[in-house]
């Protein structure tokens, strides 16, 4: 079984939200090197767009027509997309087949920051061409989020993650943040800081 960190940036918490942007990350392991995807909507609805996702969110896309050509690069390690949420299905399928494959790992553990939306965007993004039920057998049907982790180890659920994760470098990066691929990184750096935590240690103040 593979981890694999992800993270989505969406219109707005609600409801009819729509995906603008994904970003996945599966960490290298022994005998295979670390893969990305990474990926912006074309198809979102720009009248669901407020300034608090204006602001933070869309100022943050990296990508534009001339950037990415539609036939992307499907065996690259590092797969950039800009298209349609039909194009996006098609390429993140063939990549997290291409993950399974090539790590020999049979299934995918996903993890993101907290499930509530990111998990309900993917699955309903990965059952637009399959006509299926979701998760499929190649992705593990319980996902996980470090939330749980952080409230498990005795940590405010609500951390700032940059600063969690980097220390005090962390103000340096926060121009970063809501980018998906970012954020996706961002996930991964926590969940490894965490797994070193044990239960029941003392934890600074800053982090409650």
């Amino acid at each position: 079984m593979r981890n694999c960190f992800f993270d989505c940036e969406f219109t707005g918490l609600r409801q009819d939200t729509e995906l603008i942007s994904i970003g996945l990350v599966a960490p290298a392991m022994v005998g295979d090197s670390e893969k990305t995807f990474y990926a912006e909507l074309t198809d979102y609805s720009p009248n669901k767009i407020d300034d608090w996702v204006q602001t933070h969110v869309i100022s943050k896309l990296v990508l534009n027509k001339w950037d990415v050509d539609r036939d992307y690069h499907p065996y690259s390690n590092a797969v950039t997309l800009r298209g349609t949420r039909i194009e996006l299905e098609k390429a993140l399928s063939h990549w997290i087949s291409r993950l399974i494959i090539e790590s020999n790992c049979g299934t995918v553990k996903m993890w993101s920051d907290c499930l509530a939306y990111d998990w309900v965007l993917f699955c309903d993004l990965m059952i637009l061409n399959n006509n299926q039920s979701f998760p499929a057998e190649e992705i593990l049907y319980i996902p996980f989020d470090i939330c749980t982790l952080f409230e498990d180890r005795g940590i405010n659920p609500d951390i700032d993650r940059e600063k969690f994760a980097f220390g005090e470098v962390y103000s340096e990066m926060l121009k970063n943040k809501h980018n998906a691929l970012w954020d996706a990184r961002v996930i991964l750096a926590c969940h490894n800081k965490l797994m070193k935590i044990e239960k029941g240690i003392s934890i600074p103040n800053w982090m409650k």
